[in-house]
């Protein structure tokens, strides 16, 4: 197994830890206190688990090689993954709407808010220090499973500050008032979690159909492979058929290029060879194919699209092939 797969599983594991540690604190303290904004965030305290457990999972399955059944790798693992990590997010974040508002009707009052203060404030730290190395890693093994994990986290954090700032304000105000009849903001910031956690979930949700749909890659990278491409000429008079995707952390590229219809088999593969080598060096993980075509100068307009060479040339090639023909 290689460092960077074992850094990959280690940082998965850490994230599962630190979960359960949290959904178990959380659960105590909400019910203890009578706290439903708590309680809601043990409830995605729990959907970061379970998210957590996935992405651990995903991780190990997306880095077994092609087989017979999947040639392309099992990359999308983590695509699913994180998929199935966005419908939990919502379903979590309907019940707490739906905790909060039975809250709201039946202003039942928090009791000791303190601890609350107190366990929220562990878990927007101990929440804060992971991601962050979730991410870290995530970036480096450009690996969307520990992303989404890192986003889970991180949504956590400010929305565990919510809450605390919400207690906090429960607690201080019963030093002043015998009844300060402001219990509602402990439902209302369940809501405000709520809202928040969709928005992470629509955009783990489009982050992970993106990848399942196979959209190309990002424009820069595109960008540079045709610059890298068209620092091949004149040997290649043109390319086409540019088409990128990416699974998991595996990027595939394909494209056609047209060289001299007189040139050898050992040339032509000699600058595919190079192709690939300057691609592949650059852009980790990734598959290169690319087909070789002869340029005849009589171009379609798919291939004028990525033509290189001047149009006196071009018309020179197409008035030899004619000439060939008759």
């Amino acid at each position: 197994m290689s460092s960077v797969q074992q850094r990959k599983e280690r940082v998965a594991m850490l994230s599962v830890a630190s979960n359960s540690t949290l959904v178990v604190f959380k659960v105590i303290v909400g019910i203890l206190i009578g706290s439903v904004s708590i309680i809601s965030e043990a409830i995605h305290s729990g959907m970061d688990l379970l998210a957590a457990i996935i992405a651990m999972f995903s991780v190990k399955k997306s880095h077994l090689p092609a087989d017979d059944v999947h040639p392309f790798g099992h990359g999308k693992v983590e695509s699913i993954s994180g998929l199935i990590e966005a419908v939990l997010i919502f379903i979590a974040a309907f019940w707490i709407i739906f905790e909060a508002f039975k809250k709201l009707t039946s202003m039942q009052e928090v009791e000791s808010p303190g601890w609350g203060v107190a366990v929220m404030l562990l878990s927007a730290v101990l929440n804060f220090f992971v991601s962050q190395r979730l991410f870290a890693v995530g970036r480096e093994t450009d690996s969307i499973a520990l992303t989404a994990d890192a986003w889970h986290l991180r949504t956590d954090v400010f929305t565990s500050a919510g809450v605390m700032v919400s207690l906090g304000i429960i607690w201080v105000s019963h030093f002043f008032f015998e009844d300060p009849r402001i219990h509602w903001l402990d439902p209302v910031a369940a809501i405000f979690v709520a809202v928040f956690i969709l928005k992470a979930a629509y955009d783990l949700t489009a982050q992970a159909l993106g990848d399942l749909m196979d959209v190309k890659l990002p424009l820069d990278e595109e960008d540079w492979i045709r610059s890298v491409i068209v620092g091949h000429r004149p040997e290649i008079h043109g390319y086409h058929q540019l088409r990128t995707r990416k699974a998991g952390n595996f990027r595939f590229i394909e494209f056609h290029i047209k060289v001299d219809p007189r040139m050898t088999v050992e040339t032509s593969h000699g600058i595919t060879r190079d192709l690939k080598f300057q691609i592949m060096e650059k852009i980790s993980n990734s598959t290169v194919t690319i087909h070789i075509e002869p340029c005849d100068g009589n171009c379609t307009e798919v291939c004028l699209s990525g033509c290189l060479l001047p149009e006196d040339q071009r018309k020179r090639l197409s008035m030899v092939d004619t000439g060939r023909d008759h």
